[in-house]
């Protein structure tokens, strides 16, 4: 007879600054010894070199890492033009090399006309994206090369700024989710006549998680369940829809394209809700109490 799982006792949302050199599920088997809790995810994941914010959450805020998932993002890091990796970032093997003599003007201009709005990315190789089943980077290490096909993305700003060094520019890029900054400057060197790779990157935001209340998986802070919504449009509810919410119910809808974050009278939340037809609400998540 299989043992029934322990029920979650801790419960939170921590905003760490992951450090170079791990990977992200790493980060979240390093909280659930901290936490001594199974029950932990991530919300959105960072390449092993990549450094910043990764919103990690614990026990019942788990079912929340979704509205954590599809906020937008923003990243700083360097473009180093004139050497293609297999990886697309320094950590992988140089396949080409080029002689470019970049010009910061030139690169803006090419990136306002094709690498800002609404765009469509080739996952790379070394990538958790799935294909038939099997993640890329399970294929890549196995020498398999597979078509990928273009997804949709969106870039809100993609800003270059010069460095001391040649050939290599800072990019500040602001994002939605899904969004590969390695592609970016990928492509970049390419619409440049050469190729390019990406180094050092590090995401300062996700959504409102910003990259100054981050701290190392040993320092950082278990925020209440109810940070991970800080994002989301609040409603406060009267004590007969804390009710319909326990059970529930489909509501009217609130003002606004939701979802609502519906939060209980004692301060702490009730349900995620979101909007079906064009009056009425339905529940995605409803959050028992403790």
């Amino acid at each position: 007879m299989a043992r029934r799982k322990k029920p979650a006792t801790t419960h939170g949302i921590a905003v760490v600054d992951k450090p170079s050199g791990v990977t992200s599920h790493d980060v979240v088997a390093m909280l659930r010894r901290r936490f001594d809790e199974r029950q932990v995810g991530h919300g959105g994941t960072l390449d092993p070199s990549a450094t910043g914010v990764l919103v990690v959450a614990v026990g019942k805020a788990t079912k929340l890492l979704r509205f954590v998932e599809k906020t937008s993002k923003a990243y700083v890091g360097e473009i180093v033009f004139g050497v293609e990796t297999d990886s697309l970032d320094a950590d992988g093997e140089i396949t080409a090399t080029h002689e470019m003599n970049v010009s910061l003007e030139a690169a803006q201009a090419l990136i306002d006309e094709h690498l800002v709005g609404d765009i469509e990315q080739i996952p790379p190789m070394v990538s958790a994206v799935k294909i038939d089943g099997k993640r890329l980077h399970e294929l890549a290490r196995a020498g398999i090369e597979v078509d990928r096909p273009p997804r949709p993305v969106t870039v809100s700003s993609f800003t270059l700024m010069p460095t001391d060094e040649p050939n290599v520019f800072l990019a500040a890029v602001e994002c939605g989710a899904g969004t590969y900054i390695r592609t970016l400057a990928a492509d970049l060197g390419h619409l440049l006549g050469g190729g390019a790779h990406l180094r050092n990157l590090r995401r300062t935001a996700v959504g409102r998680f910003l990259i100054g209340e981050a701290a190392g998986p040993d320092d950082c802070a278990l925020l209440p369940v109810e940070e991970a919504v800080r994002t989301l449009d609040r409603v406060d509810l009267t004590e007969q829809l804390e009710s319909f919410v326990a059970n529930g119910r489909v509501l009217p809808a609130w003002e606004g394209a939701g979802p609502w974050a519906l939060f209980r009278q004692d301060g702490s939340l009730a349900a995620v809700y979101e909007r079906i037809g064009s009056a009425d609400a339905k529940p995605m998540v409803v959050v028992p109490t403790d």
